[in-house]
């Protein structure tokens, strides 16, 4: 199959760069995939078009992965983290600019932490060991103190372009995160952006209709958004991210009863799918690595229901929407940029902080 033929052309100014002035008033296209009927609504209308349900969130929170940083010679380092590696205090990480960084080059920052590269591979990502220089107790406690909010450069880029004056950071701290991220799970290098619609008195009335919610975490990376750059979709090797289904929320999957099951987002979706497949027969917390690929003509097995955003041109991300469209079915390809060409018409805005659909 064709990577191109998840390609679509977008006009630069239906690229969000700040979300609506409220959480839920946001647009949302709802599809109803046995009708083929397409609604237009706000997400806070999401009530409407939901039956009491279980709802599956990712409560990962984002922590500020972009660490600035300087070499001893004084040139600045751009440290973004993206996944731990095997040895504790070492961080799989982007550098900027990386092909001046080699193995054993240092940096930090003076008074926060020191940092060496001992390994680059090939993929672009670079091995490096953190030591904390003002008493943390982990690698993430060293970007929470030293970092910033790993915002897609795309919003980055355009917001300079427009006011490089302005200082975002305290916005989209509140902004970039959603209302029930757990604190205690600072593992999400990017928002699950699908949940930052949702606000506590939106979940406090589906609640009153019957619907439950449900944790994962799934530790997000920025390969989620990466595009596809090899000609044939099965050719591309798909990341893994780590993910974690407690066992209240494995009992509520299986449950016959408590209705249809709803993935907020690809990847409360990409982790239960997963799941899905591994599982044994055991009981308890369960996790794993998420490394399933979801493409047309996929199958899923425990996710009924998906709510999501608009996504970038040849992402793994668009593969996998087309494929719940018209499951076991290539027409999900089609199909949706169609939907996608009558949001652009309409003036829709896309990406991270752009609105929402509701594939019931």
């Amino acid at each position: 199959m064709q990577t191109e033929e998840f390609n679509y052309p977008l006009p630069e100014e239906l690229i969000a760069q700040a979300p609506a002035d409220r959480r839920d008033h946001s647009r949302l296209m709802v599809v109803n995939r046995q009708s083929r009927e397409i609604t237009h609504a706000h997400f806070h209308d999401l009530p409407d078009f939901l039956p009491a349900s279980r709802i599956f969130r990712n409560n990962a929170c984002v922590f500020r992965a972009r660490l600035p940083a300087r070499r001893p010679t004084g040139g600045a380092v751009e440290c973004l983290l993206l996944h731990p590696a095997e040895k504790p205090w070492e961080f799989w990480c982007l550098l900027k600019p990386g092909r001046r960084l080699p193995e054993g080059t240092t940096f930090g920052v003076e008074n926060v932490f020191s940092a060496e590269v001992v390994e680059k591979r090939i993929d672009g990502e670079n091995r490096v060991r953190f030591t904390p220089l003002a008493g943390q107790d982990s690698v993430t406690a060293i970007a929470e103190q030293a970092g910033n909010l790993p915002l897609p450069p795309y919003i980055e880029q355009a917001r300079k372009e427009a006011d490089a004056a302005k200082d975002w950071s305290d916005f989209d701290r509140e902004r970039y995160q959603t209302v029930y991220a757990d604190p205690a799970r600072k593992v999400a290098a990017a928002a699950p952006t699908a949940g930052l619609h949702f606000t506590p008195a939106l979940i406090e009335q589906l609640k009153g209709a019957g619907s439950t919610f449900h944790d994962v975490t799934l530790h997000v990376g920025l390969d989620t958004f990466r595009p596809i750059n090899v000609d044939r979709i099965e050719d591309h090797e798909i990341h893994r991210e780590f993910y974690e289904i407690a066992e209240s929320t494995r009992q509520a999957l299986a449950a016959n009863t408590g209705g249809p099951r709803v993935a907020v987002g690809t990847t409360s979706l990409r982790a239960v799918e997963d799941y899905a497949r591994k599982a044994p027969g055991e009981t308890g917390p369960f996790a794993a690595e998420a490394d399933i690929f979801i493409y047309p003509p996929a199958q899923f097995q425990l996710v009924d229901s998906l709510i999501t955003n608009f996504h970038l041109p040849k992402s793994t991300l668009l593969c996998l929407v087309s494929g719940f469209l018209t499951p076991g079915s290539l027409d999900g390809i089609k199909w949706l940029k169609e939907l996608y060409r009558e949001a652009i018409s309409l003036r829709y805005r896309f990406y991270s902080y752009g609105d929402a659909m509701l594939l019931i």
